[in-house]
């Protein structure tokens, strides 16, 4: 049963802005929504997407969490209670979702449904987090509430569960597996936009990086520095060469969520830009607008974000994409270069003269 924010008096007293209408376009990363449209056009996935629509057994699910876990109300995990209240007044929620304490250690949390959202925090979670890394992680999550989320979440769940269960098929899972790989692409890029969706509830830079800290290494925060910890991203994007590119690509690709040092980056960077500002100046659109929102201005977006962030990227991968698409002429020697062998030859690059040929990029 959902709850309406209409009464507000139990709120917390701390002032932060409130966001009225706002539309989670507001907020979604560029990756997001591309990976999103991409999503959308896998072969087969609106097929499987019609058919779980229809067949997922929410019902079943809704019980599962009503019987087994604790439902956050004034009477159980009042604290709770009022910061999910809290964040559905600041992003303009009309109904508050119910939101269950699970018996986890793990730290986690999660927005699934198909036709209503639930929010699921595990028991890991709040004993590790202070109240305001919490309130940011209960933002984090209304805000996949808002940007309708929680329905693809719910899909690669059961998609991800059934494609282990048939693995024994020979075959039986390949189909399954594509459609899974691009919803776990999409989950990790959402996860950039829910964590500016926590950032507009909290409106603590700190307390979010914290968060995201901790989720990492746990309640030591005395060991633990924000500033050595987004040096890390620093090290893990630029470090290495061409091999160590392949193997982020590998290691992400299993990983429903982004790295935590990734994440606490794209955050810092996002809190710093024109964009959040504007947004906290109360300038963003607005949900009776999505109507009118141009689906290829969108696009246009996404695309400028990627070719930016391959502009200014230092993964020697991303270099290599910028150099190629730059018009770099000697891609043999770059290629060795950046695997690091020093090669059995002196072979160079073939002189041209100024006014012959192209060559394979197009440059003469």
């Amino acid at each position: 049963m959902t709850e309406s924010t209409e009464n507000n008096e139990n709120l917390p007293g701390r002032n932060r802005r409130r966001f009225p209408g706002i539309s989670s376009r507001a907020y979604e990363h560029p990756a997001d929504r591309s990976a999103l449209v991409a999503l959308r056009k896998l072969s087969g996935f609106d097929t499987v997407f019609k058919a779980l629509s229809g067949l997922l057994p929410e019902r079943s699910l809704r019980l599962l969490f009503l019987s087994d876990s604790v439902r956050v109300s004034d009477a159980q995990f009042a604290h709770l209670n009022t910061m999910l209240r809290d964040a559905c007044y600041i992003l303009d929620l009309e109904k508050v979702p119910p939101m269950y304490v699970n018996q986890d250690p793990v730290p986690n949390a999660m927005c699934i449904g198909l036709d209503e959202p639930i929010i699921v925090v595990t028991t890991g979670l709040v004993e590790l987090l202070d109240e305001e890394e919490m309130r940011a992680v209960i933002g984090h999550e209304v805000g996949h509430a808002l940007s309708g989320h929680a329905v693809y979440r719910t899909i690669l769940l059961f998609l991800t569960n059934l494609a282990l269960k048939i693995a024994w098929i020979p075959l039986g899972n390949v189909a399954i597996m594509a459609i899974v790989t691009a919803l776990r692409e999409w989950f990790r890029k959402s996860e950039l936009s829910a964590d500016r969706a926590g950032l507009l509830v909290g409106q603590d830079l700190q307390a979010s990086m914290r968060g995201l800290m901790k989720i990492a290494g746990g309640n030591h925060l005395h060991e633990m520095n924000v500033d050595a910890f987004l040096a890390q991203a620093e090290e893990y994007e630029a470090g290495g060469d061409l091999r160590d590119s392949v193997l982020k690509i590998l290691n992400v690709l299993p990983r429903s969520h982004p790295f935590t040092t990734v994440r606490a980056a794209e955050l810092k960077k996002w809190a710093e830009s024109r964009e959040y500002q504007r947004i906290m100046d109360g300038h963003y659109p607005r949900r009776d607008e999505d109507k009118d929102a141009s689906v290829s201005e969108s696009f246009r977006q996404s695309a400028s974000n990627y070719a930016e962030n391959v502009r200014n990227s230092k993964d020697p991968l991303m270099k290599l994409v910028s150099d190629i698409a730059g018009g770099a002429g000697d891609l043999g020697g770059k290629l060795r270069g950046k695997f690091g062998g020093s090669g059995g030859g002196t072979t160079t690059t073939e002189e041209r003269p100024e006014d012959g040929p192209e060559d394979d990029s197009g440059n003469k």
